[in-house]
């Protein structure tokens, strides 16, 4: 199976395009592949407990909870939940912050397809 790593740049708040992407993780992990979503810029957001207007990042099922669920990864971009007074605790359980190094070496690594949004 393929391997994805998914970059999402924008928050719950910056229209549907965000949460469609992550769905879209969380298909692709239920067909069997691979999924890393990373959450960068105001994107990392998104997995702050509770997050969007109505709340689809724990949502049972959908969203970044029902990625978790389903065996994907979350990643959030270190150097941003910094740059935005955000620190680890507040996040979704399981939401890992990450170095660019990390992701870098997951973008290189054979068989991955990168896909930003």
């Amino acid at each position: 199976m393929d391997e994805y790593l998914l970059i999402e740049s924008q928050g719950p708040w910056g229209g549907p395009g965000a949460e469609r992407f992550v769905d879209d993780a969380v298909r692709l992990r239920a067909a069997g592949h691979d999924v890393v979503l990373l959450l960068i810029e105001n994107g990392v957001t998104a997995a702050l407990a509770g997050a969007g207007p109505t709340g689809p990042a724990d949502a049972p099922g959908r969203g970044l909870r029902g990625l978790l669920d389903g065996g994907g990864r979350v990643w959030a971009d270190a150097f941003s939940l910094t740059h935005r007074a955000l620190v680890p605790d507040q996040l979704l359980p399981g939401v890992v912050p990450v170095e660019m190094d990390e992701v870098a070496a997951r973008l290189l690594a054979p068989g991955t397809r990168g896909v930003w949004h």
